[in-house]
């Protein structure tokens, strides 16, 4: 299992060396270079896993040789063993047709636990095997965070060996308890700067800092934000768990459609690519809040950034950019942008590299680009969306916070 950059100046990269790096040296993100097949029975042989038991089968598919089986099992069960749930991620039924996938019982009441406890042990154990072999070997973890990133990678790597973590969050616009959930954090490897701006500001320092090539190897830098791929492998799992959990209540026709809090986009690319290795899915639902870039590209096919980023109720998804919808605008390129003229595998993925380079560079001097008709409609086969301004955000809460519960 190899990866590659969106970008398509780096190639032939182990997991190992992703997970280390985070972000490719050419600003891209990494992504595999060909997603697994999985085994043609997954569907009975899986269904009655713990989700434990799911998570180590589903990233034990894209590791390589640079894990065992054993090995990935054996961190999944550490990282997993911090859940006030045996469960992990329980689905709740509603009603007869809406349910609650609760991802809140990791150490940190945020979705992000799920993926940054994982992460966190993969740090150490990686920087402790090339340790054993040759001495010197730290990370310095970088990143930034609008609320929950932060608290979730805190106390995922608090105290991990050869490991240390600065944490940029924006004054004044993170909810008050993630503030105080990182910075009452006093082992010696965690590290907070609060920053006068927004969270886009905070990501922009962090991206500056990984484009610095000799600063970055100076310091060897790691990425604990959802640019890191082991963020997003960690949250497929779920997406798998939910769907068995489903089939259990509701029986073998039963078709989740998954709506998303979406703000960069991590959560809910964990999805796409969980339907992209066959999981049967109606619809991936984004859902913004009034800083709606990915609601207005599906309405339009234009991404297009605002002015500014709106302060809302729900800070951690007040986001001007959201950084892993490159991902999948890479698989859109490939897949529809490039001619059909183009058959070579690898020659449609180095042409996809371009088209996207090209919009990541319009994105940053123009402010916006737009994709072809058939690109966008090919989004809408997959994506739906919706806005949620603040006002409906308010009066939904206080609905369902004064409803007697059944």
């Amino acid at each position: 299992m190899n990866y590659r950059s969106t970008r398509g100046q780096v190639s032939g990269q182990s997991f190992e060396s992703v997970v280390l790096e985070g972000l490719a040296a050419d600003g891209g993100l990494f992504i595999p270079e060909q997603l697994p097949t999985l085994p043609a029975d997954w569907q009975t042989a899986w269904a009655e896993l713990s989700f434990p038991e799911l998570a180590t089968e589903l990233i034990a598919q894209f590791v390589g040789t640079d894990l065992s089986h054993t090995e990935v099992s054996q961190l999944v069960q550490k990282s997993y063993a911090t859940f006030d749930t045996p469960e992990v991620t329980p689905m709740v039924q509603l009603d007869a047709r809406t349910h609650v996938l609760e991802l809140f019982h990791g150490p940190t009441f945020a979705f992000k636990d799920v993926a940054l406890q994982f992460l966190g042990n993969l740090f150490e154990f990686f920087l402790e095997r090339r340790n054993a072999q040759s001495g010197g070997h730290r990370l310095t973890v970088v990143g930034a965070t609008s609320g929950d990133t932060g608290s979730a990678a805190i106390y995922g790597l608090r105290g991990k060996k050869n490991v240390e973590v600065f944490i940029l969050h924006p004054r004044g616009r993170v909810s008050a308890v993630q503030e105080a959930q990182m910075t009452t954090v006093l082992d010696e490897n965690v590290h907070n700067v609060s920053i006068e701006g927004t969270f886009d500001d905070c990501q922009d320092i962090v991206k500056e800092l990984f484009s610095r090539a000799e600063f970055r190897r100076e310091h060897s830098l790691g990425a604990v934000n959802s640019i890191n791929w082991a963020r997003i492998l960690a949250q497929i799992s779920y997406y798998f768990y939910a769907f068995f959990a489903l089939r259990r209540s509701h029986g073998a026709d039963a078709l989740p459609a998954f709506v998303v809090p979406s703000g960069n986009f991590g959560d809910i690319l964990a999805g796409f690519y969980a339907q992209s290795l066959g999981l049967p899915v109606a619809k991936l639902v984004i859902a913004t809040n009034a800083n709606d870039i990915l609601n207005r590209f599906l309405r339009t096919g234009t991404y297009e950034k605002d002015a500014s980023v709106a302060a809302t109720p729900s800070p951690a998804m007040d986001i001007l950019v959201s950084s892993n919808f490159e991902r999948f605008l890479w698989y859109l390129a490939r897949d529809h942008e490039v001619p059909s003229s183009v058959v070579d595998p690898e020659e449609r993925a180095a042409r996809a590299c371009e088209i996207l380079a090209q919009w990541m560079d319009r994105l940053k001097t123009a402010g916006s680009f737009s994709v072809s008709p058939a690109a966008l409609d090919a989004a809408r086969q997959v994506f739906w969306s919706g806005r949620c301004g603040d006002a409906e955000t308010y009066s939904t809460i206080a609905a369902h916070y004064s409803h007697e519960p059944s």
